[in-house]
């Protein structure tokens, strides 16, 4: 009994030295380890015949970042850390205009980057009956158990305001977007990222590095929104359904192999929006500090 408080005492010490590396292990650990059941179905080792336990999941493999955080944060700081990240969530008043670059302007390049491609155009199926229907059916599905509620309570919740500390805005993101895109490598081993039997290592040396662009990219761009609407993790968690609903919408209308077998079509928009934010924001992504006596001073707070 004693040998174990002794290794627990110090597991505890080593997280609250270490939180950030603890948070990065522990997500990738959760959701890569509750992920091989999807990997095994898609590689005929194991069957799933009822596909609400399969999408079930899946769900749970996206949450891997919120429980790391929520590990982590009663382990740092108690229960009001995480009191501290579900007050953000409910942070839902900020400006129009950031509803409307979330709902409207983001999904616009998107659009344009699929109409991009060429043979795009020609290659559209047409608008599915109750297309806008299924489009809010399908945006609430998401909103909660598709990723962005699982992944933001994580991302921007915890990691990101501390790396932002630490490193300023800018860096900050660029680094999250690539621990980001390799928390998904247990996907490229499925359909989802273009993988599978028979796909030997095309998803990790054609998808991988386009993906790598496409996420760095988003990081840039939720850490403006992150940022211009003071913290409110509602705003990333709809950011990134607004992202994925239409991804999973749009897409697949458009029959042609540069829309649906590759991520050019999202990761050429997403890096063009990104540089035009980090040139507009001279590499601010709208951080601002406050001084002790309330003024903006525009400098990175000293890490804590």
């Amino acid at each position: 009994m004693i040998e174990t408080d002794k290794y627990k005492n110090r597991l505890t010490t080593l997280i609250i030295r270490n939180p950030l590396v603890w948070f990065f292990v522990l997500a990738c650990a959760i959701s890569w380890i509750s992920f091989v059941p999807i990997i095994l179905v898609e590689w005929k080792i194991i069957e799933i015949a009822d596909s609400s336990l399969y999408a079930a999941i899946f769900s749970v493999h996206t949450f891997g970042p919120a429980l790391a955080a929520y590990f982590v944060l009663r382990l740092t700081e108690g229960k009001s850390g995480w009191t501290k990240i579900r007050e953000r969530v409910r942070k839902v008043r900020f400006g129009w205009r950031q509803y409307l670059f979330i709902m409207i302007l983001v999904p616009a390049f998107m659009l344009a980057g699929i109409l991009l491609m060429p043979g795009s155009i020609t290659s559209f199926q047409g608008l599915p009956q109750h297309f806008l229907v299924r489009y809010l059916f399908l945006f609430v599905l998401i909103f909660f158990g598709g990723g962005p509620l699982g992944e933001e309570l994580g991302w921007r919740g915890f990691a990101y305001p501390r790396m932002q500390t630490r490193y300023g805005p800018l860096k900050a993101a660029l680094l999250l977007g690539i621990v980001w895109t390799f928390w998904h490598l247990a996907d490229f081993f499925t359909s989802s990222q273009k993988g599978g039997p028979g796909t030997g290592l095309f998803a990790f040396t054609h998808q991988l590095p386009v993906f790598l662009v496409q996420v760095v990219a988003l990081s840039v761009i939720f850490a403006w929104v992150y940022n211009v609407t003071k913290g409110s993790l509602f705003a990333a968690i709809l950011l990134h359904a607004s992202y994925d609903t239409f991804g999973s919408t749009v897409q697949p209308l458009f029959q042609n192999h540069w829309v649906t077998s590759t991520d050019f079509p999202f990761a050429i928009p997403m890096m063009l929006l990104a540089v035009a934010l980090i040139i507009g924001t001279k590499g601010r992504l709208g951080f601002e500090k406050k001084r002790n006596d309330g003024s903006k001073t525009g400098m990175v707070e000293e890490s804590r």
